[in-house]
């Protein structure tokens, strides 16, 4: 028996209301803002490592690992939502109370707020580098976008008023993976590509063996989309038709990141950088080719303009719940709402205008944050199985889930601690 589908997070009209003859009517979130929801929390920075990723998988093994995390992905947003309907919780840190108690939500909370206020603050570092006139410095710059862009967008109460916005961030990045094609195409055409590895090399000594795992959890990063699964589900007429929209967001943003790998690498080869817009810098040799790289970046920058007050709705949800657990919905209450919007914004910005580059930063982290909220986490609540739900193939794919995460996660942060230590004492 399904399990009956509880109010929507953010209900549209005030409870503490005189109540008529007939309830008042919900306006509920649209199927397609959904999909451009979803699409747009699953692209975000991660699209610019993907061709890196390549340059060390292969081709093959690239194309087959992001295939297995879109599945993956997929697999667990179920896990997720069937144990969220199941009980009475409407939001990924409730359900993991219910299944490890206090200490399972706060470890969702703080994780995730360390994801998405990370995340925000790399967006606002790569978009706020302009030029060395005091009008367009990094401060000046960000200070016009936080004031005109971000604070309208963080206003929105709703995460599908955020749809119109995400179908545009989607389309932009859509433009990117379009431009970066036809740049590679025409490169093959006039013999300047270089040649791409169908696999990697391991001619190098035991280490880059292990230097492999550092690549997969750059593609698990890029699949990290649960943070935002429950406040675009519960504003849904039915939130398991979330499911649908992320099986649909996760199809596309696959594709993308395909065609991004691929013809970025078929463009760079093994000058390919960890973050690819780095190559876009480069002189293309003609005018046409040198707009196309101004194009490139704009629309990137833009495109990370979009997703940043996504970010900021899941980041201001779960302080809240964790501030306010018992507290009426944030969307009801106009001075927790306000008190939480703006400090938060303003805390991005400092720190956009205070840390030069935590780009490297945030890959480590993500071998542990991201892996944890898109999969450990998710196949951990299948296993415990507090509900009585799960099915004996549930448990099994959760098993695997959960050992390959683990596994990975840890191989990688070894690797990554093992190349750190090498570089300080070289």
């Amino acid at each position: 028996m399904t399990p009956a589908i509880k109010a929507p997070l953010l209900p549209n009209h005030d409870p503490s209301s005189p109540s008529s003859s007939s309830p008042p009517e919900e306006k509920h979130g649209s199927f397609a803002g959904a999909i451009f929801n979803v699409s747009t929390s699953i692209v975000g920075a991660g699209i610019m490592s993907i061709p890196a990723a390549f340059k060390v998988l292969g081709v093959i093994p690239s194309l087959s690992i992001i295939v297995i995390i879109a599945w993956l992905s997929n697999v667990s947003a179920g896990f997720l939502m069937k144990s969220t309907v199941a009980g009475d919780a409407t939001t990924y840190a409730g359900v993991m109370k219910e299944s490890f108690g206090k200490p399972g939500s706060v470890a969702v909370q703080v994780i995730t707020m360390v994801v998405t206020f990370g995340s925000m603050i790399i967006f606002s570092i790569i978009i706020g580098w302009f030029g060395s006139h005091w009008w367009n410095t990094r401060f000046f710059s960000l200070l016009f976008i936080f004031v005109f862009l971000f604070l309208p967008l963080v206003l929105c109460r709703r995460v599908d008023r955020l749809a119109l916005s995400s179908a545009i961030s989607f389309l932009l990045a859509l433009l990117f993976v379009i431009i970066s094609s036809v740049l590679a195409i025409v490169a093959l055409v006039q013999g300047r590509t270089k040649s791409p590895r169908l696999f990697p090399d391991l001619n190098n000594g035991g280490q880059s063996f292990f230097n492999l795992f550092t690549a997969s959890p750059v593609i698990v990063t890029a699949f990290t989309f649960h943070f935002n699964l429950h406040p675009v589900g519960f504003e849904l007429k039915d939130p398991l038709q979330v499911l649908s929209a992320t099986r649909v967001s996760v199809i596309l943003c696959a594709t993308i990141y395909s065609a991004t790998g691929l013809f970025c690498y078929l463009l760079f080869g093994d000058s390919t950088m960890t973050d690819v817009l780095m190559n876009f810098d480069e002189s293309s040799g003609s005018s046409i080719g040198s707009l196309l790289n101004d194009i490139v970046r704009a629309s990137y920058a833009i495109h990370l303009m979009l997703v940043f007050p996504l970010l900021n709705f899941s980041l201001r949800a779960n302080l809240d719940e964790l501030l306010f657990p018992k507290k009426v919905s944030l969307v009801n209450d106009n001075k927790r709402f306000f008190g939480l919007t703006f400090p938060l914004l303003i805390s991005c910005f400092l720190a956009a205008i205070a840390i030069p580059d935590i780009w490297y930063f945030f890959q480590f982290l993500g071998s542990t944050s991201t892996v944890s909220i898109a999969f450990i986490f998710p196949a951990a609540i299948v296993l415990r199985n507090v509900n009585g739900i799960s099915t004996l193939r549930e448990k099994i794919v959760a098993s695997v889930m959960f050992a390959l995460a683990v596994a990975t996660s840890i191989i990688a942060i070894s690797t990554n601690i093992y190349s750190f230590t090498e570089t300080e004492e070289a």
